[in-house]
């Protein structure tokens, strides 16, 4: 058996699960999350826990098991306490703010970058050179994150760029470092 796949999920107070056949609709304080799983895996409720089940030991079924536990708990999670990613922005003259909805950007370009909110994501910007976004979607925060990031990836030699806070950029020498030929 999956170690993953047969540990219960509990819902906490104040969060609602629906499960109708392979949909499951989880409703909380941060949202309304839905989301369709495979036929073949069985989702339960009993009591206050969800029990995912699969019906033979075949190695599709086992790699399913897994996912789908992991993939309710993550719902449940979002709309309980919700995701976010924190990103730097490095690089002098380089600054976010907040206008409205849109998050603008001074990036080293002639132009500023603009990237408007979609909805479930919520962008806040507690400094010039932070970036946070947060909403219940773990994978739709993920991407959203890795969509701003890519606007200006981080560049090898000085640093700058949009990094997740968390993130090691790994340095390299310039051309002066290496010695002069004689």
């Amino acid at each position: 058996m999956s170690r993953i796949g047969k540990k219960p999920i509990t819902i906490p107070a104040g969060v609602d699960v629906k499960v109708d056949g392979s949909a499951v609709t989880v409703k909380g304080p941060k949202g309304e999350l839905k989301n369709t799983f495979n036929p073949e895996i069985g989702i339960g409720l009993e009591g206050t826990e969800i029990v995912v089940t699969r019906p033979s030991d075949d190695k599709n079924h086992r790699a399913l098991h897994g996912l789908t536990r992991t993939l309710i708990a993550n719902m449940v999670e979002g709309v309980t306490n919700g995701y976010s990613k924190e990103l730097e922005v490095n690089g002098v003259g380089y600054r976010a703010q907040k206008q409205g909805n849109n998050l603008v950007m001074n990036l080293g370009f002639s132009h500023q970058v603009i990237v408007s909110e979609i909805p479930g994501i919520t962008i806040d910007v507690p400094s010039p050179n932070k970036i946070v976004i947060s909403g219940a979607d773990k994978q739709q925060v993920g991407q959203f994150a890795a969509e701003v990031r890519e606007k200006r990836p981080p560049e090898p030699y000085k640093g700058k760029g949009i990094k997740y806070v968390d993130e090691h950029i790994r340095r390299k020498e310039g051309k002066a470092a290496k010695g002069a030929k004689k």
